[in-house]
Protein backbone atom coordinates (compact mmCIF):
# COMPACT_ATOMS: atom_id res chain seq x y z
CA UNK A 1 0.00 0.00 0.00
CA UNK A 2 2.74 2.39 1.28
CA UNK A 3 4.64 1.46 -1.80
CA UNK A 4 1.83 1.97 -4.26
CA UNK A 5 1.23 5.46 -2.56
CA UNK A 6 4.50 6.64 -3.32
CA UNK A 7 4.08 6.30 -7.09
CA UNK A 8 0.94 8.75 -7.06
CA UNK A 9 2.98 11.75 -5.59
CA UNK A 10 0.71 14.38 -4.37
CA UNK A 11 1.35 17.91 -6.54
CA UNK A 12 4.28 19.37 -4.74
CA UNK A 13 5.62 15.79 -4.58
CA UNK A 14 5.12 16.28 -8.83
CA UNK A 15 8.87 15.63 -9.78
CA UNK A 16 9.00 12.84 -8.03
CA UNK A 17 6.03 10.82 -10.44
CA UNK A 18 7.65 12.43 -12.95
CA UNK A 19 11.25 10.69 -12.77
CA UNK A 20 8.87 7.28 -12.18
CA UNK A 21 7.36 8.19 -15.46
CA UNK A 22 10.60 8.54 -17.15
CA UNK A 23 12.16 5.33 -15.50
CA UNK A 24 9.19 3.62 -16.94
CA UNK A 25 9.23 4.86 -20.26
CA UNK A 26 13.21 3.80 -20.57
CA UNK A 27 12.09 0.60 -19.11
CA UNK A 28 9.55 -0.20 -21.70
CA UNK A 29 11.54 1.68 -24.34
CA UNK A 30 14.34 -0.52 -24.14
CA UNK A 31 12.91 -3.94 -23.93
CA UNK A 32 10.92 -3.15 -26.79
CA UNK A 33 14.41 -1.77 -28.85
CA UNK A 34 15.80 -5.23 -27.64
CA UNK A 35 12.91 -7.41 -28.70
CA UNK A 36 11.95 -5.72 -32.09
CA UNK A 37 15.96 -5.38 -33.41
CA UNK A 38 16.47 -8.58 -32.36
CA UNK A 39 13.66 -10.50 -34.27
CA UNK A 40 14.55 -8.79 -37.56
CA UNK A 41 18.18 -10.21 -36.96
CA UNK A 42 16.79 -13.43 -36.19
CA UNK A 43 14.19 -12.96 -39.24
CA UNK A 44 17.12 -11.99 -41.55
CA UNK A 45 19.31 -14.84 -40.84
CA UNK A 46 15.96 -17.35 -40.72
CA UNK A 47 14.95 -16.03 -44.26
CA UNK A 48 18.37 -16.13 -46.16
CA UNK A 49 18.94 -19.55 -44.57
CA UNK A 50 15.23 -20.69 -46.08
CA UNK A 51 16.38 -18.87 -49.35
CA UNK A 52 20.06 -20.48 -49.76
CA UNK A 53 18.71 -23.97 -48.56
CA UNK A 54 16.03 -23.74 -50.47
CA UNK A 55 17.58 -23.22 -53.98
CA UNK A 56 20.80 -25.09 -52.98
CA UNK A 57 21.50 -28.57 -52.28
CA UNK A 58 22.30 -29.41 -48.33
CA UNK A 59 25.71 -31.57 -49.81
CA UNK A 60 27.70 -30.83 -53.33
CA UNK A 61 29.11 -33.85 -54.68
CA UNK A 62 31.84 -33.18 -57.23
CA UNK A 63 33.83 -35.67 -59.26
CA UNK A 64 37.76 -35.73 -58.69
CA UNK A 65 40.22 -35.85 -61.37
CA UNK A 66 40.36 -35.63 -64.88
CA UNK A 67 37.12 -37.98 -65.76
CA UNK A 68 34.04 -36.56 -66.25
CA UNK A 69 31.19 -36.85 -63.71
CA UNK A 70 29.03 -38.64 -66.61
CA UNK A 71 28.64 -41.76 -63.89
CA UNK A 72 26.26 -39.75 -62.03
CA UNK A 73 22.52 -42.02 -62.32
CA UNK A 74 24.22 -44.25 -60.44
CA UNK A 75 26.12 -42.25 -58.05
CA UNK A 76 22.45 -40.41 -57.15
CA UNK A 77 21.03 -43.60 -57.20
CA UNK A 78 23.40 -44.87 -54.51
CA UNK A 79 23.15 -41.74 -52.36
CA UNK A 80 20.10 -40.80 -52.65
CA UNK A 81 18.93 -44.77 -51.05
CA UNK A 82 20.76 -43.60 -47.95
CA UNK A 83 18.93 -42.97 -44.79
CA UNK A 84 18.04 -39.43 -44.14
CA UNK A 85 18.71 -38.04 -47.66
CA UNK A 86 15.55 -37.03 -49.42
CA UNK A 87 16.62 -36.05 -53.14
CA UNK A 88 20.16 -36.30 -55.14
CA UNK A 89 19.66 -33.55 -57.98
CA UNK A 90 22.06 -34.04 -60.83
CA UNK A 91 22.89 -30.12 -62.37
CA UNK A 92 24.99 -27.97 -64.67
CA UNK A 93 25.87 -24.86 -64.23
CA UNK A 94 27.21 -21.98 -66.44
CA UNK A 95 26.97 -18.45 -67.20
CA UNK A 96 25.44 -16.84 -70.00
CA UNK A 97 24.32 -13.84 -71.44
CA UNK A 98 20.36 -13.62 -71.60
CA UNK A 99 19.37 -10.70 -74.05
CA UNK A 100 15.93 -9.27 -76.04
CA UNK A 101 15.85 -6.70 -78.41
CA UNK A 102 15.22 -4.52 -75.05
CA UNK A 103 18.46 -5.44 -73.07
CA UNK A 104 21.01 -8.09 -72.50
CA UNK A 105 22.23 -9.16 -68.98
CA UNK A 106 24.50 -11.32 -67.26
CA UNK A 107 22.37 -14.91 -65.82
CA UNK A 108 23.65 -18.56 -63.97
CA UNK A 109 22.13 -21.12 -66.09
CA UNK A 110 21.36 -24.50 -63.92
CA UNK A 111 20.66 -27.26 -65.67
CA UNK A 112 18.27 -29.30 -63.78
CA UNK A 113 15.60 -32.10 -64.25
CA UNK A 114 11.68 -31.62 -63.87
CA UNK A 115 11.54 -33.50 -60.90
CA UNK A 116 14.99 -32.03 -59.22
CA UNK A 117 13.03 -28.89 -59.97
CA UNK A 118 10.06 -30.05 -58.19
CA UNK A 119 12.41 -31.19 -55.11
CA UNK A 120 12.96 -27.10 -54.35
CA UNK A 121 9.62 -26.04 -52.93
CA UNK A 122 11.51 -22.44 -53.33
CA UNK A 123 11.09 -23.13 -56.65
CA UNK A 124 7.94 -24.92 -57.71
CA UNK A 125 6.10 -23.62 -55.07
CA UNK A 126 6.40 -19.97 -56.04
CA UNK A 127 5.68 -20.13 -59.79
CA UNK A 128 3.77 -17.11 -60.97
CA UNK A 129 2.73 -17.42 -64.64
CA UNK A 130 3.78 -20.42 -66.72
CA UNK A 131 3.85 -24.05 -65.34
CA UNK A 132 6.27 -27.11 -65.29
CA UNK A 133 4.75 -29.39 -66.37
CA UNK A 134 6.92 -30.98 -68.82
CA UNK A 135 9.84 -29.26 -68.35
CA UNK A 136 12.14 -32.11 -69.52
CA UNK A 137 10.36 -32.37 -72.92
CA UNK A 138 10.78 -28.94 -73.99
CA UNK A 139 13.59 -26.38 -74.86
CA UNK A 140 12.50 -23.81 -72.99
CA UNK A 141 13.67 -21.79 -69.69
CA UNK A 142 12.39 -20.76 -66.03
CA UNK A 143 13.35 -17.64 -65.13
CA UNK A 144 12.90 -15.50 -62.03
CA UNK A 145 10.36 -12.12 -61.72
CA UNK A 146 12.98 -9.59 -61.59
CA UNK A 147 14.61 -10.76 -64.96
CA UNK A 148 11.82 -11.10 -66.72
CA UNK A 149 11.07 -7.70 -65.81
CA UNK A 150 14.11 -6.27 -66.99
CA UNK A 151 14.38 -8.65 -70.23
CA UNK A 152 10.47 -7.08 -70.80
CA UNK A 153 9.20 -10.71 -71.74
CA UNK A 154 6.17 -12.80 -70.65
CA UNK A 155 5.65 -16.93 -70.87
CA UNK A 156 6.12 -17.90 -74.54
CA UNK A 157 8.29 -15.01 -75.75
CA UNK A 158 11.90 -15.85 -76.60
CA UNK A 159 15.19 -15.14 -74.59
CA UNK A 160 18.57 -15.39 -76.80
CA UNK A 161 21.38 -17.07 -73.98
CA UNK A 162 24.52 -16.14 -75.44
CA UNK A 163 27.68 -18.58 -73.62
CA UNK A 164 31.48 -17.64 -74.97
CA UNK A 165 31.74 -21.22 -74.73
CA UNK A 166 30.49 -22.13 -77.78
CA UNK A 167 31.77 -24.92 -80.75
CA UNK A 168 35.69 -24.50 -81.48
CA UNK A 169 36.79 -23.34 -85.00
CA UNK A 170 39.55 -22.60 -86.91
CA UNK A 171 39.40 -19.11 -86.12
CA UNK A 172 38.81 -19.70 -82.64
CA UNK A 173 36.16 -20.44 -80.27
CA UNK A 174 32.77 -19.08 -81.65
CA UNK A 175 30.08 -18.47 -79.01
CA UNK A 176 26.88 -20.44 -78.90
CA UNK A 177 23.92 -18.69 -79.11
CA UNK A 178 20.10 -20.30 -79.59
CA UNK A 179 16.90 -18.94 -78.65
CA UNK A 180 14.67 -19.99 -76.01
CA UNK A 181 11.05 -19.71 -74.99
CA UNK A 182 10.29 -18.53 -71.71
CA UNK A 183 8.23 -21.79 -69.97
CA UNK A 184 7.61 -20.25 -66.06
CA UNK A 185 8.43 -17.28 -64.13
CA UNK A 186 8.96 -17.72 -60.88
CA UNK A 187 9.52 -15.18 -57.60
CA UNK A 188 11.58 -16.56 -54.83
CA UNK A 189 11.54 -13.43 -52.37
CA UNK A 190 15.43 -12.68 -53.09
CA UNK A 191 16.31 -10.31 -55.28
CA UNK A 192 19.63 -11.48 -55.97
CA UNK A 193 18.48 -14.99 -57.28
CA UNK A 194 15.09 -13.56 -59.21
CA UNK A 195 17.52 -11.85 -61.25
CA UNK A 196 19.90 -14.16 -62.43
CA UNK A 197 18.77 -17.55 -62.02
CA UNK A 198 17.82 -19.15 -65.24
CA UNK A 199 16.50 -23.05 -64.93
CA UNK A 200 17.29 -25.38 -68.58
CA UNK A 201 16.07 -28.70 -68.88
CA UNK A 202 19.12 -31.26 -67.60
CA UNK A 203 19.70 -32.97 -71.54
CA UNK A 204 19.20 -29.47 -73.19
CA UNK A 205 22.15 -27.67 -70.90
CA UNK A 206 24.17 -30.64 -71.59
CA UNK A 207 24.45 -30.02 -75.15
CA UNK A 208 23.85 -26.31 -74.87
CA UNK A 209 27.60 -26.29 -72.57
CA UNK A 210 29.33 -29.56 -74.56
CA UNK A 211 28.57 -31.82 -71.47
CA UNK A 212 28.32 -34.46 -73.41
CA UNK A 213 26.49 -37.30 -71.00
CA UNK A 214 28.14 -35.86 -67.74
CA UNK A 215 27.29 -33.45 -65.00
CA UNK A 216 29.04 -30.72 -62.87
CA UNK A 217 27.97 -31.68 -59.43
CA UNK A 218 25.19 -33.61 -57.32
CA UNK A 219 23.04 -31.69 -54.95
CA UNK A 220 22.02 -34.04 -52.00
CA UNK A 221 18.82 -32.96 -49.94
CA UNK A 222 18.62 -34.30 -46.50
CA UNK A 223 16.03 -34.38 -43.93
CA UNK A 224 17.46 -32.55 -41.28
CA UNK A 225 20.42 -30.16 -43.02
CA UNK A 226 21.84 -29.04 -38.96
CA UNK A 227 22.61 -32.75 -38.68
CA UNK A 228 24.57 -32.22 -42.17
CA UNK A 229 28.17 -32.83 -41.00
CA UNK A 230 27.06 -36.58 -39.94
CA UNK A 231 25.28 -37.68 -43.64
CA UNK A 232 28.69 -36.55 -44.94
CA UNK A 233 30.42 -38.68 -42.68
CA UNK A 234 28.07 -41.64 -43.85
CA UNK A 235 28.86 -40.85 -47.61
CA UNK A 236 32.59 -40.74 -47.65
CA UNK A 237 31.73 -44.33 -45.66
CA UNK A 238 29.94 -45.67 -48.71
CA UNK A 239 32.94 -46.34 -50.46
CA UNK A 240 32.68 -44.25 -53.60
CA UNK A 241 35.64 -43.66 -55.46
CA UNK A 242 36.76 -39.96 -56.96
CA UNK A 243 34.32 -37.97 -55.22
CA UNK A 244 34.42 -34.75 -53.03
CA UNK A 245 31.65 -33.80 -50.49
CA UNK A 246 30.88 -30.10 -49.25
CA UNK A 247 28.37 -29.31 -46.94
CA UNK A 248 26.32 -26.15 -46.88
CA UNK A 249 28.32 -25.12 -43.66
CA UNK A 250 31.53 -25.17 -44.94
CA UNK A 251 30.10 -23.40 -48.31
CA UNK A 252 28.51 -20.45 -46.08
CA UNK A 253 30.82 -21.04 -43.28
CA UNK A 254 32.19 -16.50 -43.69
CA UNK A 255 28.51 -15.36 -44.28
CA UNK A 256 26.82 -16.64 -41.49
CA UNK A 257 29.29 -15.76 -38.85
CA UNK A 258 28.97 -12.45 -39.78
CA UNK A 259 25.33 -12.99 -39.08
CA UNK A 260 26.03 -14.41 -35.85
CA UNK A 261 28.53 -11.96 -34.87
CA UNK A 262 26.56 -8.91 -36.10
CA UNK A 263 23.32 -10.10 -33.88
CA UNK A 264 25.20 -10.22 -30.69
CA UNK A 265 26.99 -6.90 -30.99
CA UNK A 266 23.97 -5.56 -31.51
CA UNK A 267 22.41 -7.56 -28.37
CA UNK A 268 25.49 -5.89 -26.20
CA UNK A 269 25.24 -2.27 -27.75
CA UNK A 270 21.46 -2.11 -27.14
CA UNK A 271 20.98 -3.39 -24.11
CA UNK A 272 23.18 -0.71 -22.63
CA UNK A 273 19.18 1.16 -23.12
CA UNK A 274 18.36 -1.21 -20.41
CA UNK A 275 21.38 -0.25 -17.73
CA UNK A 276 20.68 3.63 -18.65
CA UNK A 277 16.74 2.98 -17.53
CA UNK A 278 17.74 1.37 -14.53
CA UNK A 279 19.99 3.99 -13.69
CA UNK A 280 17.01 6.05 -13.60
CA UNK A 281 14.95 3.67 -11.40
CA UNK A 282 18.63 4.33 -8.43
CA UNK A 283 18.33 8.56 -9.13
CA UNK A 284 14.53 8.22 -8.83
CA UNK A 285 14.41 6.16 -5.48
CA UNK A 286 17.38 7.95 -3.82
CA UNK A 287 15.78 11.27 -4.79
CA UNK A 288 12.16 9.68 -3.11
CA UNK A 289 13.60 8.56 -0.07
CA UNK A 290 15.53 11.44 0.41
CA UNK A 291 11.70 13.14 -0.11
CA UNK A 292 10.24 10.62 2.17
CA UNK A 293 12.85 11.02 5.13
CA UNK A 294 10.26 12.63 7.30
CA UNK A 295 7.87 9.84 6.93
CA UNK A 296 10.67 7.17 7.50
CA UNK A 297 11.27 8.25 10.90
CA UNK A 298 7.88 8.61 11.71
CA UNK A 299 7.45 5.17 10.51
CA UNK A 300 10.30 3.73 12.15
CA UNK A 301 9.23 5.32 15.45
CA UNK A 302 6.25 3.68 15.16
CA UNK A 303 7.93 0.48 15.34
CA UNK A 304 8.05 -0.25 11.57
CA UNK A 305 11.23 -2.62 10.88
CA UNK A 306 14.31 -1.83 8.98
CA UNK A 307 13.47 -5.09 6.58
CA UNK A 308 9.52 -3.28 6.20
CA UNK A 309 10.87 0.41 5.07
CA UNK A 310 13.29 -1.55 2.66
CA UNK A 311 10.49 -3.64 1.26
CA UNK A 312 8.20 -0.43 0.81
CA UNK A 313 11.29 0.96 -1.84
CA UNK A 314 12.17 -2.29 -3.20
CA UNK A 315 8.11 -3.08 -4.40
CA UNK A 316 7.94 0.69 -5.77
CA UNK A 317 11.16 0.19 -7.72
CA UNK A 318 10.65 -3.10 -9.05
CA UNK A 319 7.16 -2.51 -9.75
CA UNK A 320 8.18 0.54 -12.41
CA UNK A 321 10.52 -1.65 -13.76
CA UNK A 322 8.24 -5.17 -13.46
CA UNK A 323 5.38 -3.36 -15.54
CA UNK A 324 7.91 -1.40 -17.69
CA UNK A 325 9.56 -4.43 -18.76
CA UNK A 326 5.93 -6.44 -19.31
CA UNK A 327 4.42 -3.70 -21.22
CA UNK A 328 7.67 -3.35 -23.25
CA UNK A 329 7.71 -7.14 -23.96
CA UNK A 330 4.14 -6.79 -25.36
CA UNK A 331 4.59 -3.74 -27.58
CA UNK A 332 7.55 -5.64 -28.79
CA UNK A 333 5.80 -8.88 -29.90
CA UNK A 334 2.71 -7.13 -31.56
CA UNK A 335 5.34 -4.56 -33.40
CA UNK A 336 7.47 -7.56 -34.88
CA UNK A 337 3.93 -9.01 -35.42
CA UNK A 338 2.67 -6.40 -37.60
CA UNK A 339 6.28 -5.36 -38.67
CA UNK A 340 5.87 -5.07 -42.58
CA UNK A 341 2.76 -3.85 -42.81
CA UNK A 342 4.28 -0.63 -40.30
CA UNK A 343 7.05 -0.54 -42.85
CA UNK A 344 4.81 -0.15 -45.54
CA UNK A 345 2.44 2.33 -43.89
CA UNK A 346 5.64 4.42 -42.93
CA UNK A 347 6.75 4.50 -46.77
CA UNK A 348 3.59 4.87 -47.99
CA UNK A 349 3.37 7.86 -45.26
CA UNK A 350 6.93 9.34 -46.14
CA UNK A 351 6.36 8.36 -49.86
CA UNK A 352 10.11 6.81 -49.19
CA UNK A 353 11.57 3.25 -50.14
CA UNK A 354 12.27 1.90 -46.28
CA UNK A 355 13.62 -1.36 -47.70
CA UNK A 356 14.93 -1.45 -50.88
CA UNK A 357 15.27 -5.61 -52.14
CA UNK A 358 18.45 -4.73 -54.60
CA UNK A 359 20.36 -3.79 -51.33
CA UNK A 360 18.77 -6.16 -48.46
CA UNK A 361 18.35 -9.23 -50.93
CA UNK A 362 14.90 -10.24 -49.81
CA UNK A 363 11.52 -8.34 -50.79
CA UNK A 364 9.46 -7.97 -47.55
CA UNK A 365 10.77 -7.04 -44.10
CA UNK A 366 11.61 -10.67 -41.53
CA UNK A 367 10.76 -10.70 -37.76
CA UNK A 368 11.32 -13.98 -36.09
CA UNK A 369 10.44 -13.81 -32.43
CA UNK A 370 12.88 -16.40 -31.06
CA UNK A 371 11.32 -17.40 -27.49
CA UNK A 372 14.70 -18.11 -26.18
CA UNK A 373 15.70 -14.46 -27.10
CA UNK A 374 12.49 -13.16 -25.92
CA UNK A 375 12.52 -14.67 -22.48
CA UNK A 376 16.66 -13.59 -21.68
CA UNK A 377 15.43 -9.63 -22.55
CA UNK A 378 12.86 -10.27 -20.20
CA UNK A 379 14.62 -12.00 -17.59
CA UNK A 380 17.49 -9.08 -17.71
CA UNK A 381 15.31 -6.39 -17.61
CA UNK A 382 13.49 -8.00 -14.39
CA UNK A 383 17.02 -8.95 -12.66
CA UNK A 384 18.59 -5.06 -13.60
CA UNK A 385 15.18 -3.59 -12.31
CA UNK A 386 15.09 -5.03 -9.20
CA UNK A 387 19.35 -5.14 -8.77
CA UNK A 388 18.61 -0.90 -9.23
CA UNK A 389 16.22 -0.85 -6.16
CA UNK A 390 18.45 -2.53 -3.75
CA UNK A 391 20.92 0.49 -2.83
CA UNK A 392 18.31 2.91 -2.58
CA UNK A 393 16.05 0.79 -0.13
CA UNK A 394 18.97 0.04 1.61
CA UNK A 395 19.75 3.32 2.18
CA UNK A 396 15.66 4.11 3.20
CA UNK A 397 16.25 1.40 5.58
CA UNK A 398 19.41 2.72 7.32
CA UNK A 399 17.89 5.94 8.08
CA UNK A 400 18.59 7.44 11.23
CA UNK A 401 14.51 8.43 12.73
CA UNK A 402 16.22 10.61 15.42
CA UNK A 403 17.91 12.54 12.73
CA UNK A 404 15.00 12.34 10.70
CA UNK A 405 12.84 13.95 13.05
CA UNK A 406 15.38 16.39 14.59
CA UNK A 407 14.16 19.88 12.97
CA UNK A 408 10.66 18.52 12.68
Amino acid sequence: MLALRYLRARRKEGFISVLAGFSFLGILLGVFTLITVMAVMNGFRKELFNKILGLNGHIIVNKVGADDFDNFDEVAKRLGSMSGVKHAVPLIEGQAMASTPHLAVAGFVRGIREDGLRALPLISGNVRTGTLEGFDRQEGIAIGTRLANMLRVAVGDNVTLVSPRGAVTPFGTAPRIKPYKVLAIFEMGMSEYDRTMIFMPLGEAQRYFNKGNAVDVLEILVDDPERVSEQVAAMHQAGIPSLHFSDWRQRNESFFTVLEVERNMMFIILSVIVVVAAFNIISGLIMLVKDKGREIGILRTMGASKGAIMRVFLITGASIGVVGTLAGALLGVLFCWKIDEIRQFVAWLTNTNLFNPEIYYLTRLPADINAHTTGTIVVMALVLSVLATLYPSWRASRLDPVEALRYE
